[in-house]
C-alpha cells in the first residue's frame, strides 16, 4: 500500500513538469517595422503569338451543319499544317451546335420564332512560333475557309529571365526606399524581415474580335499588317523591414 501511494505521489509531482514542457515562448518584433509593396516591370521582344481562329456552318439538319463544319475545319487545319504549324501548337479551344430562329416580328404583326435551321462551330487555338509570319498566317487562314479570327495575343515563351530581373530590381528598390525611412526616422539601419512575392509572367490581355469585314479585305496580296510591340512580365514584392538603432 506504501508502494502504491508513493508512486501515485510521484506521478502527481511530475504533472506541473510536463506541462511546462509544453510552454512556448514567443518574443516579438520590438523595433519599428516599416511595410513596403514594390513592383517593377521589365519587357521585351515577343516571341509567341496566340490566333483564334475556326469556322462556322449552316444547314436544315444538325448532321449536315456538324457534316459542312468538319469539311472545312479539316481544310482549315490542312493550309495551316502546310504553312508549318506544328500539330502540337493547334488545339480545339470549342465545338458548338444550336439551333438557329427568327425571333422577328413580320408585317408588324407579333409571331411566334422560325425555325432556320443549325449551327455548328469548331475553333481553333494556334501558337504561331514566328510573330513576323503573323501577318501572313491570318491571310492563310481566311483564305482557307476560317469565318473568324480572335486575336493575335503576343508573350514571351519563357518569361524566367525577365522575371528574374524584376525581381532583383524590386528587391534593390525595396531595400533603398527602407534604409531612406530608417535614416528620416533616426535609424541606423533596415533589418529585412520577410518577403512574399506575385508576378505575371508577361501573360497578355485577352484578344479582341475581329469583324468579318476585316477578314475579307485582309485576303489580299498585300499581307495583313501586325505589330508585335513588346510584352511584360511583372513581380510585386511585399517586404517588411525592422528598423534598427
Amino acid at each position: 500500500m506504501k508502494s502504491a501511494l508513493a508512486l501515485m505521489a510521484l506521478g502527481a509531482a511530475a504533472l506541473p513538469v510536463a506541462a511546462i514542457a509544453q510552454t512556448s515562448v514567443t518574443i516579438a518584433e520590438t523595433a519599428p517595422v516599416v511595410t513596403l509593396n514594390v513592383t517593377e516591370t521589365v519587357e521585351a521582344a515577343p516571341d509567341i503569338a496566340t490566333v483564334g481562329t475556326g469556322v462556322q456552318t449552316r444547314a436544315p439538319t444538325a448532321q449536315q451543319a456538324m457534316t459542312d463544319n468538319a469539311a472545312k475545319m479539316d481544310s482549315l487545319i490542312g493550309a495551316l499544317t502546310k504553312a508549318g504549324i506544328a500539330r502540337k501548337d493547334i488545339q480545339t479551344s470549342g465545338i458548338n451546335l444550336n439551333a438557329q430562329y427568327d425571333y422577328t416580328n413580320r408585317d408588324g404583326v407579333e409571331a411566334g420564332p422560325r425555325f432556320l435551321g443549325y449551327e455548328a462551330s469548331n475553333q481553333l487555338s494556334v501558337k504561331l512560333r514566328d510573330v513576323k509570319r503573323v501577318g501572313s498566317l491570318l491571310d492563310t487562314m481566311v483564305k482557307a475557309g476560317a469565318t473568324n479570327i480572335n486575336g493575335p495575343s503576343f508573350s514571351v515563351n519563357d518569361p524566367a529571365p525577365m522575371l528574374a530581373q524584376a525581381r532583383a530590381t524590386a528587391l534593390k528598390s525595396a531595400k533603398t526606399q527602407a534604409d531612406f525611412y530608417a535614416q528620416a526616422a533616426g535609424f541606423r539601419s533596415a533589418r529585412l524581415l520577410s518577403i512574399s512575392e506575385s508576378n505575371s509572367g508577361g501573360n497578355p490581355p485577352m484578344p479582341m474580335m475581329q469583324s468579318a469585314r476585316f477578314k475579307v479585305e485582309a485576303a489580299s496580296d498585300v499581307p495583313t499588317p501586325v505589330e508585335p510591340g513588346q510584352v511584360g512580365s511583372s513581380v510585386t514584392l511585399s517586404v517588411q523591414y525592422a528598423l534598427e538603432r
